[in-house]
């Protein structure tokens, strides 16, 4: 019986000693890999989740997410002629002592600055087109006129616009038309018009004599059509029109009629892109809305959504918290508990443009013991999908993290001198071998007390 009840005493002995007692006060951390998670995206564009910082005494990690879209900007390469209209009209004041013709002739002078910036593969040239002021001349292609040949000296092609004078008594819009179309080198392999006028056509190439006929009329729409048949980017901004509603004397259709046969509409243009706007909008349209239609300007990844997952020991055991707000799109506020993740959506990164966030890992202070020793991703994969720049949807994964380890000092001999402040698990420590001893005590001297009676 006494052997029996002193077995049981050293098994449980024998159990408590080996059961971890670790602390939050006596474990330490560390970081046992710091592998970089990358996920290439597109042309230059990748995904990166890194560990940034660490504070191991506070048992603390930090994490960064970045998405980065260094992607080249397309810039337009090939030929472009700026096809302006020099007719008397343009003269009008519109605001603040300014003219539609200068407002018109600064704004597409921005336009050429933004498209030539950094950009040697782009060519420009410039027609003027109205009517000749020679009147024998009216109808033939001498109602337009080159301004500039080719080039990509934007101070050459801002001093030409500069000297373009306002004076034709008419519009002949096929003119410039036909004149534009001719500057094109043979080799060129992006061609572009951009038309800007104030005045309905009223005249043509070779018409009949009427203004605003039908022979007018057909005969403008007609080219316009043939420059997409010349594989020409045709976009053209018509303004200055007041009253669309007004008839000329020498037809029985209004402006707005006309318009429509010749230009469509700007949801069914004849062709190319057609802008039909009131001078306020001048400025905007040129600037912008033709600048950043003419060709692609950027790269753009869309609908990046990107989760996050965590394994459950580093949920259970680590506190989250965001260290940063995300530069871009947004954010889960805390893990979702249903499957340990965090999931960030970005609507869109364009060229040039990086979104990040960070978070942090820190160790509770209840955190079971039984992760001491064991190796710790600190995620456990992310998942990733987008939109490319060919409109594909695409998705990829990685399991890449970094790992951490939490270890408890072993208790060592007692030593001779006063033992130092070392925490609980040293104190249980001492409080099992002084139980163990008094339990053994014991009953070597019941054992003995039987003996002598």
């Amino acid at each position: 019986m006494k052997q029996k009840v002193f077995l049981i005493l050293f098994f449980i002995i024998i159990l408590l000693t080996n059961i971890s007692f670790a602390s939050y006060s006596t474990v330490t951390m560390s970081v046992v890999e710091e592998p970089v998670c990358t996920i290439n995206l597109e042309e230059n564009s990748t995904f990166e989740k890194k560990l940034i910082s660490k504070d191991l005494k506070n048992k603390e990690v930090t994490l960064q997410l970045k998405v980065t879209n260094e992607s080249a900007s397309i810039k337009p390469t090939g030929e472009l002629i700026l096809v302006l209209d020099n007719s008397d009209s343009m003269k009008e004041t519109i605001s603040a002592n300014r003219t539609r013709k200068d407002l018109i002739f600064d704004s597409a002078t921005t336009l050429i600055n933004n498209l030539l910036k950094d950009n040697e593969k782009l060519k420009i040239g410039i027609v003027s087109f109205s009517t000749n002021t020679d009147i024998t001349k009216e109808g033939t292609l001498e109602d337009a006129s080159v301004i500039s040949t080719l080039t990509n000296n934007a101070n050459n092609l801002k001093t030409a616009i500069q000297n373009i004078e306002a004076n034709g008594p008419r519009t002949n819009l096929e003119s410039g038309l036909q004149l534009a179309s001719q500057q094109f080198t043979k080799t060129a392999e992006n061609k572009y018009i951009i038309i800007l006028t104030d005045g309905v056509p009223n005249v043509a190439i070779n018409y009949d004599k009427n203004y605003y006929s039908d022979d007018v009329i057909s005969k403008t729409k007609n080219t316009l059509q043939s420059m997409t048949k010349l594989n020409i980017n045709l976009i053209t901004m018509l303004t200055g029109i007041s009253d669309d509603s007004y008839v000329p004397a020498t037809t029985s259709k209004s402006f707005g009629n006309i318009i429509s046969e010749i230009f469509g509409t700007t949801s069914k243009p004849t062709a190319g892109k057609f802008y039909y706007v009131t001078d306020d909008k001048i400025e905007e349209t040129i600037t912008n809305d033709i600048y950043n239609n003419l060709v692609p300007i950027a790269k753009s990844l869309e609908n990046i959504k990107i989760v996050d997952y965590f394994p459950d020991e580093i949920i259970k055991n680590f506190d989250f918290s965001y260290v940063s707000k995300a530069t871009h799109g947004d954010i889960s506020a805390t893990v979702d508990t249903k499957n340990n993740s965090i999931t960030w959506t970005i609507p869109k990164l364009s060229s040039g443009e990086t979104a990040t966030v960070q978070y942090k890992l820190k160790l509770k202070e209840n955190f079971d013991s039984a992760i001491v020793d064991k190796i710790l991703n600190t995620n456990k994969k992310v998942d990733l999908s987008y939109t490319d720049f060919n409109e594909n949807q695409q998705s990829k994964t990685s399991d890449i993290s970094p790992k951490l380890k939490l270890t408890e000092p072993k208790v060592e001999a007692l030593p001779s001198t006063p033992l130092p402040k070392a925490g609980i698990a040293t104190l249980i420590g001492l409080i099992v071998i002084i139980f163990a001893f008094a339990i053994f005590s014991t009953i070597k001297m019941v054992d003995f007390n039987n003996k002598t009676k």
